[in-house]
């Protein structure tokens, strides 16, 4: 015996359908988030399997796969369906023509989805709990990281408004160099007083160690040079504004570094994390981010094809009469994405096969980040065997079979 539950969700409720295997309604309910609402919705469940000679198989349909709630679900030992609400919404409009939608009918969508269409669908992976631990540190890490780079990108929106000098004297304004000057020297005018020991003194606070005289009179020149200025008041205006970005970016910059730390003690006491940093372009931090989103599961990924569309990297086909056209995927895990990303450009100049692979998709006309999304598409079918396998990387095996010749098509 099945149930079928369809599960829309909200912050402070769930609107519930029940359904049997034949499709008929046993129940509805809009019930609390918390505790209450799990009691109720397993004595809703109870009540409609009484009868039956062994408990039954409930499935449930959501539209979110991480929370306490879906947590409970999965402890409760329901199978449970995270279906992208995208596909919601098509499958809704197979039997709504009218356009109407309420939370109630989105729950019984659900329900009769999963009833149906389950085997379309992809269930929660059942990873580990330290899967779990490292996949909360990776997504904030990597949320702080992009973060960082908004501040950075306001902060020197800011300043070529009225503070070029400061442009000139600094290339990347999340460098402590640079945070350290600016924290000292939020405006125009005083950068021109700045004195060299003054300076000198800022990047020593800032951390550094090295080249202080060469650093502190390159910086020197750089604000004492002739630039246009804004009037006084709009200056300090702007200064206010520079010396708030700067505390902000300071700020998140030492939280990053913090919860960098926790990242990486948490994935070395993963059993797969010397597997996983064996790979072409993988360190702690981009290793802590691939397991994180693949998971740790290993009945999750059928084979390399599976992998490969969950990360997005495999490329799908257009074809209708005499069009055909293969495309990039656009609806793909963003965070895995940039990660593989990242590390397919990392592997080109640690891997000679990477490298030959990459400039053979150059070669035979593909951009730079089709080339790309080609190699990380190979790396994560690489990352799959041996996964497999449970065996580390290994640049012979992986491009043997490509050192004489590489196909583009065949990528």
């Amino acid at each position: 015996m099945r149930l079928y539950v369809g599960n829309d969700w909200a912050e402070e409720h769930h609107d519930i359908a029940l359904l049997d295997e034949e499709g008929r309604l046993l129940a509805t309910g809009r019930l609390p988030e918390g505790v209450a609402g799990i009691t109720r919705l397993h004595e809703l469940i109870g009540k409609h399997s009484s009868g039956a000679e062994q408990p039954p198989q409930v499935v449930v349909g959501i539209e979110t796969d991480r929370g306490p709630w879906v947590q409970a679900l999965l402890a409760a030992g329901y199978l449970v369906y995270a279906v992208n609400p995208m596909s919601v919404a098509r499958y809704r409009e197979r039997h709504v023509t009218s356009g109407a939608k309420s939370d109630p009918g989105d729950a019984r969508v659900l329900a009769d989805l999963v009833r149906t269409d389950a085997h379309r669908h992809r269930p929660i992976a059942g990873d580990t709990e330290l899967a779990e631990a490292i996949k909360v540190l990776a997504r904030s890490h990597q949320s702080l990281c992009w973060m960082r780079g908004q501040q950075a990108n306001q902060l020197r929106s800011t300043l070529r408004e009225f503070y070029p000098a400061a442009l000139a004297a600094f290339d990347d304004l999340t460098h402590p160099d640079a945070l350290a000057v600016l924290a000292i020297a939020p405006t125009p005018a005083r950068g021109r007083r700045l004195t060299r020991t003054q300076i000198t003194a800022a990047l020593r606070r800032g951390g550094r160690r090295r080249y202080l005289v060469q650093r502190t009179e390159d910086i020197h020149t750089s604000l004492r040079s002739e630039q246009l200025e804004q009037p006084p008041l709009v200056a300090d205006a702007f200064g206010a504004s520079v010396a708030a970005l700067v505390g902000v970016l300071s700020a998140s910059i030492q939280a990053t570094t913090t919860l960098e730390q926790e990242l990486e003690a948490s994935f070395g006491r993963h059993p797969a994390a010397e597997l996983i940093r064996s790979q072409p372009g993988l360190g702690a931090v981009l290793g802590a981010r691939v397991l994180a989103e693949f998971g740790d599961d290993p009945t999750r990924y059928a084979d390399a094809k599976a992998r490969k569309n969950y990360a997005g990297t495999s490329p799908i086909t257009k074809a209708s009469g005499k069009s055909h056209v293969v495309l990039a995927r656009y609806k793909t895990n963003k965070r895995l994405r940039d990660a593989l990303r990242q590390q397919a450009f990392c592997a080109l100049s640690t891997s000679p096969g990477a490298r030959a692979f990459y400039d053979a998709h150059r070669a035979a006309g593909d951009g730079h980040d089709k080339a790309l999304r080609a190699l990380a598409n190979r790396l994560v079918g690489v990352l799959h065997g041996c996964l497999k396998h449970h065996t580390p990387y290994d640049e012979h095996t992986a491009w043997a079979h490509r050192t004489t010749t590489v196909d583009p098509a065949a990528a």
